[in-house]
């Protein structure tokens, strides 16, 4: 028996409490369901859904930024948390993501003027937004497709405002030494630039599969 059992909730039962406390409405489950089906990272679990709706309450975000649409789901979360008059810029390289993002958004009753969506990689579409002009930036594609713009991004981020990168701790992947895989790799890059970085405050949040998240001090 370990001297040092996990603390209550730090397990799988805890997960489980946690996705279903943030209770997702049905264009949520619907938007999941067929996002599920696409290629690319899976969506993002309620309980990181909720947490980004915290951190967009937090900063009262304005202006939001969403690398990878993820069919939707973390952008309906975002602009749960986002004011009233604020703006979601989704970009993402794959068509079908976008077009089950429009329709995750249609079907919500999303306003038009609030979501706009772009199609195009971080290195097409990074240098075509506004510096400082992002109250939070937030990442859920593939790490490997920004890791190498992550400068851009930060560059993106006001200063109070947040970056933060789902997915770091997907399958245990970046404490195991002898994982070399591209999305590990891209991981510890991301993971140690943020670190080293003294103008960023960061911290890494075990929800779902895990928030990597940077203040801008």
């Amino acid at each position: 028996m370990s001297a040092h059992p996990p603390p209550p909730g730090s397990g799988s039962e805890g997960a489980a409490y946690a996705d279903r406390f943030a209770a997702e409405p049905p264009e949520m489950t619907a938007a999941r369901e067929r996002a599920a089906h696409l290629p690319g990272p899976a969506p993002v679990q309620p309980a990181v859904g909720a947490t980004l709706a915290v951190l967009a309450a937090q900063v009262e975000a304005r202006s939001v930024v969403s690398i990878g649409s993820g069919g939707g789901l973390a952008g309906l979360w975002l602009l749960r948390g986002m004011r009233p008059d604020g703006v979601l810029t989704a970009l993402d390289g794959d068509p079908e993501q976008l077009r089950a993002t429009r329709r995750a958004f249609a079907d919500a009753g999303i306003a038009p003027g609030r979501a706009r969506m772009i199609f195009g990689t971080p290195a097409e579409v990074l240098p075509r937004l506004s510096p400082g002009a992002y109250d939070l930036v937030v990442c859920a594609g593939p790490p490997r497709e920004y890791a190498a713009h992550l400068g851009a991004l930060l560059d993106l981020v006001r200063v109070g405002g947040t970056l933060v990168c789902h997915g770091l701790l997907a399958g245990d992947r970046i404490a195991d030494r002898t994982a070399r895989d591209p999305d590990t790799v891209a991981w510890r890059e991301i993971s140690r630039a943020v670190r080293e970085d003294e103008g960023l405050l960061p911290a890494v949040l075990p929800i779902g599969a895990g928030l990597l998240v940077a203040t801008k001090r």
